[in-house]
């Protein structure tokens, strides 16, 4: 015979340790079934399921953390798209000067500002916007004549 806490088992009906004395196979399955339900518990937080009664709203919240099979195909899309422009980009830029392309890389990837640029390059501000914006304009023309612009309606 095996000695166990009601307390253990049965929380809100048993407040104060009460024990009680029952066979062995019955104490091996109510701690088997504990033991289950720990588990349970531990998925739950682990793969964020919800039960609906849980908070007010979460019903509301839980519907975004799965991502249907069309916003996964979507990303997808939207992930080779931009890895494409990407590309086409690098080959671009090879057709600039490298004064341009060290410009913009400042303007761009390092967030500086004009003035800062012309400060770094010890060139006038007009200098290096004209610098930047001519290479836009270049980029454009490179993409338009390569039809990598998407038409606009």
């Amino acid at each position: 015979m095996a000695v166990i806490n009601l307390r253990k088992h049965y929380y809100p009906l048993y407040t104060k340790d009460t024990f009680i004395e029952v066979p062995d196979e019955v104490a091996a399955v109510m701690e088997e079934c504990r033991l289950y339900e720990n588990r349970q518990e531990g998925r739950k937080s682990y793969y964020h399921v919800y039960s609906m009664d849980c908070s007010p709203g979460i019903e509301n919240h839980a519907m975004f953390l799965v991502q249907s099979p069309e916003d996964l195909i979507i990303r997808e899309i939207d992930e080779a798209a931009k890895e494409l422009l990407l590309e086409r980009l690098a080959e671009a830029i090879t057709q600039l000067s490298p004064t341009q392309v060290r410009r913009l890389h400042a303007r761009f990837a390092l967030e500086k500002k004009f003035r800062e640029i012309a400060a770094d390059e010890g060139v006038s501000g007009s200098c290096a916007t004209e610098s930047i914006t001519s290479a836009i304009r270049k980029l454009k023309k490179i993409f338009a004549k390569n039809g990598w612009l998407k038409k606009e309606d």
